[in-house]
Formats: structure tokens, sequence, C-alpha cells
């Protein structure tokens, strides 16, 4: 373990946002309209992620990438969709997706709903599925007891059909500490207003070969509770829950969908924050941040100086969410919100909300690492929906 742990995100590192909004180095354009038509006309898709390989590339199948996406029938709050939430299996050939319906069967999960993770396709055929179990299966009304879970299924592809095994297995193999790491336990709460463990991002760490898991989580601070970034080792017979890799110090009380990406022999640990978990409340924009480091275990520096990668822009501060950067530093996350003329989207009506979610992917962004340097751009091979190329 590297004595610089944990790294710390702190105010001294936001600071350095002052006056930088719409910075073209870290700002996208506005998601101009109409918008990118959805990839499913009757349900809202967020928080895509690959089916991939173990050496980090997209998996194929039957000629077609294999995705997976956190989905709910598009209707009512958009905001109720985490009540409902299921993980999708998506297939992608050029501009085109195909719906393959849920990942998993009807109440094999341990949770009421299924939240965000990762997926790797292994050598001997199945698929390692991690994924936050949220709730208990059976409550009557949603809680918001996180747990992270591995479904080991097989990839079936016969009839030309994709599917995983319906019948495979839901282990749960990692909560938190409850010391280093507060209970996700909470009862009452919502999005932005919990504490966290969910989000397991897999990776593998070249420099040795061993598999960890980095979990979205939550430490103590003063009273009330901090983002940080967990990450847990794979040892014989399960996992291992090490100290964080990072700590949001009084800057952001939840940070999500952490993951690591090598490029350039350096370590870059990205994860999404949105600007009402800030402390003060917006200090930061909706965005994805950042820190690189020499070795999986620091030191951390933060990109760009502050941490940030990705700030949505000013005029649309809740167009997109989620972010999730791949090997060839493409970024992809979903459409969100579109402004509501100076209100919180999330706290409007039904009816207007509903109408300014997006629900569907995102233009995808290409990004430039140069050291503790980045720079974003829409990637110029996107089709008109915006998918991934």
């Amino acid at each position: 373990m590297n004595d610089s742990r944990p790294a710390h995100w702190t105010r001294r590192h936001l600071d350095l946002l002052a006056g930088s909004a719409g910075d073209p180095a870290t700002t996208p354009p506005v998601i101009g309209l109409p918008e990118p038509p959805r990839i499913l006309s009757d349900h809202d898709l967020w928080d895509l992620w690959p089916i991939q390989e173990e050496d980090g590339s997209t998996t194929v199948a039957l000629g077609r990438e294999l995705w997976m996406a956190l989905s709910a029938p598009a209707t009512g709050h958009p905001e109720e969709r985490h009540d409902v939430a299921r993980i999708r299996l998506l297939a992608k050939a050029g501009d085109d997706w195909e719906d393959l319906g849920d990942a998993f069967a009807d109440g094999v999960s341990p949770g009421s709903r299924e939240w965000s993770g990762s997926a790797i396709h292994r050598p001997d055929g199945t698929v390692s599925v991690y994924y936050t179990a949220a709730g208990r299966r059976g409550e009557a009304r949603p809680s918001f007891v996180q747990r992270v879970v591995e479904a080991r299924a097989r990839l079936l592809t016969d009839g030309g059909r994709i599917r995983l095994d319906p019948g495979a297995e839901h282990r749960l193999i990692l909560t938190s500490d409850g010391v280093t790491y507060l209970p996700a336990d909470e009862i009452e709460g919502g999005p932005g207003r919990i504490r966290a463990f969910r989000d397991p991002g897999w990776f593998r760490d070249p420099a040795d070969g061993r598999d960890h898991l980095l979990v979205a989580a939550s430490v103590p601070w003063e009273d009330r509770f901090m983002g940080a970034v967990a990450v847990a080792g794979e040892v014989p017979g399960g996992w291992s829950l090490q100290p964080p890799l990072l700590v949001a110090d009084g800057v952001h009380h939840e940070i999500e969908r952490p993951h690591v990406v090598v490029h350039d022999s350096s370590y870059y640990l990205f994860f999404s924050a949105q600007r009402y978990g800030f402390h003060p409340w917006g200090s930061g924009p909706t965005g994805l941040y950042g820190f690189v480091a020499p070795a999986l275990t620091g030191p951390y520096t933060p990109l760009n100086g502050s941490g940030l990668v990705i700030g949505n822009p000013p005029e649309e501060p809740d167009q997109a969410y989620a972010w999730v950067v791949l090997p060839d530093l493409t970024a992809v996350s979903f459409l969100n919100y579109r402004s509501a003329d100076g209100k919180d989207p999330r706290d409007v009506g039904a009816a207007e909300a509903r109408s300014r979610f997006g629900g569907t992917i995102a233009p995808v962004l290409q990004l430039t690492l140069d050291g503790a340097n980045t720079s974003v751009a829409v990637r110029a091979s996107a089709g008109a929906e915006g998918a991934p190329q």
C-alpha cells in the first residue's frame, strides 16, 4: 500500500474552477435539437456500460457489440425510475441498437431493483456481471440498502439470439464494513441524499494481473458523510476491502461510477459528480472528474488542477451524466435533463420533468490525455444518433 492513500479532493482544487466555466478544454457543446433518437421508445435508459473482455475491449457476439444499461418504463416522473431500475442487455451494430430485454429473470436479484455496475466476458464463455443490489427482494417500499453482487452467467448465442443464462447464481460479494466505509443501509432517502456503496467497476491491474473492484462509497466527515472511491482486491474465495483510493474531503457527498483506465503507463481514475452534491451546493458543475497516478495505489494528482475533465455547459448544467471512459478514451454518457429555466429539474412536476428528460445515450465524446492535462471534443466519427462507432 502506498503511504499517499487516500488522495484528497479538496476545496483548494475546486477553487481552481473559479472563472473557468465554459473552458473549451473541459466543456462539450450544448446538445442541440432535435435530440438523438431514443434507443428504446418506451423505456428510459441511463448509466450505460459495455460488456468487456478481460483486456478491456468491448465484447462482440454474432457481429454485434454487447452493452448494458439501467432501464425503467418511460412513465411518470423520471426520478422515480431509480425505484424500479433493471439492467437491460443491448446489442449494437454500426449505428443500430437492438434491445435484448432484461439481463436477468424477474425476482432473481437479492435487491428490489438493480443499479449500476460493470461486466466482464470470461475465457470460459461466462459473463461476470458486477452490479448494485438496491433494497431487498420483496420489500413493500423501496429502501436504499446497497450491496455489491456478482451474477456469473453463461453467454448464450444459440439460434441467433443473444442472452444470458437465466439460471445464473447471484452471489453477494461485498458490503460496506461500517468502519472505514459507512453502511449504506438507509430506509428513507433518494438519489443525492443517501450514503453509497454501489457502482462496482472491475479493473485488472496490468502491473501484477490482480483483479480489483472500485466502488462508490461514503466515509465519515464531521457530522455528515463524504463521497469516496473504495477499492477491493480479489483474494482466494472472495474480495478484501482496502483503504480508499480517494476521498472527497468536504467537497462532495456522493461521487459515482468510479473506474480506472490505463493510458501511456499512467492510471487515470475517473468518477462522476452531480452539481447538487457539492459543498457548498453548486460549487462545481455536474461532470466527469479524474485523477492520475503512476500506479493504482497512487500518488494521485487531480487532472487539470481541479479534477474536472468534462463539465456540462453552464447554459445546460444537467444535459448529460454518468460518463464511462473506455480504453480508446471515448466517454459515453446519457441524456439527462434540459434546462428548467434555473429550477432544479428534479423538483418540477412530472409532466414538465418528463418533457425535459432524455433517457437515452448522449453524443459520445473523445478525450485527449497528456499527463495531468486533458481536453474533450465530440467524437468526429459519431453517427446521427451520437452512438459510439
